[in-house]
């Protein structure tokens, strides 16, 4: 058996969507067609600690209600770890607050996108860095993708790799390192979570000026979006990684 993949946990949504859709690391486990054994589920927000980097061959890092700019205590703490386990090279796919505390933890900046809040079923545009990026390569240069967040990169970190924007956010995927990447949108979240989601949230929405029922009738299905954990996994996943070395030291030798 492969070391599993990480899943590090860092919020859930309300008691009632979480009964109905699961767990924010639940719902990221499935989306990443990953068996329980083959994933461990950390709990940070929680204060669970982060076992070494060296035990996974990939981690997978959830959304949040938190804002990583409270920098909250788990949250720091994870962002150490995060630093940690990119100088032991382990390979990270972050989502929504995952995205953010990666480039929060390399150096980027985070804060209120003063664009506004973000809900519902949005367009992502491939931007010309992701054109030789392997991982993009099976999504078409504009696909329908999920979105929940008030938060977003205002400032990727340094010698990241911008991949793909959306109407209200420049930095809406990035490459962080060769094996790091993170995206504000949510592979993870199926149509029927966000419907649900945007009418729990209605009067909420409102308050800020946006009709959720009236988005939550264009919430589509995101096919290709919805498929790059499992393309990160095959193409980025330790075992992968070593795979390819060792492929590659064969093919050497035997020139």
């Amino acid at each position: 058996m492969p070391a599993p993949v990480l899943i590090i946990h860092t919020g859930d949504p309300n008691e009632e969507l979480k009964s109905a859709y699961g767990s924010y690391a639940a719902q990221l486990q499935r989306a990443a067609g990953l068996s329980d054994d083959e994933a461990e589920t950390i709990c940070v927000f929680q204060g669970d600690c982060l076992p070494p980097p060296q035990a996974y061959r990939a981690a997978l890092i959830t959304g949040s209600p938190t804002m990583v700019t409270d920098q909250l205590d788990w949250s720091e703490r994870a962002a150490e770890w995060l630093r940690h386990a990119a100088a032991q090279g382990l390979p990270m796919f972050g989502i929504c607050y995952g995205h953010q505390l990666l480039s929060h933890a390399f150096g980027g900046t985070v804060g209120y996108n003063p664009a506004g809040r973000a809900a519902g079923t949005m367009a992502v545009q491939k931007l010309a860095a992701a054109a030789g990026e392997a991982l993009l390569h099976e999504t078409p240069d504009v696909f329908p993708a999920h979105m929940l967040h008030t938060q977003a990169v205002l400032q990727p970190p340094c010698g990241a790799t911008v991949l793909a924007s959306s109407p209200l956010d420049p930095h809406h995927m990035l490459r962080l390192a060769p094996h790091i990447f993170s995206a504000q949108f949510h592979p993870e979240f199926s149509p029927e979570f966000v419907r649900a989601h945007l009418s729990y949230y209605a009067e909420t929405y409102l308050g800020n000026g946006i009709d959720a029922i009236a988005m939550r009738e264009q919430v589509s299905a995101t096919p290709q979006s919805a498929g790059l954990l499992r393309r990160f996994l095959q193409l980025h996943g330790r075992h992968a990684v070593a795979n390819a070395a060792t492929s590659a030291a064969t093919s050497t030798a035997e020139s």
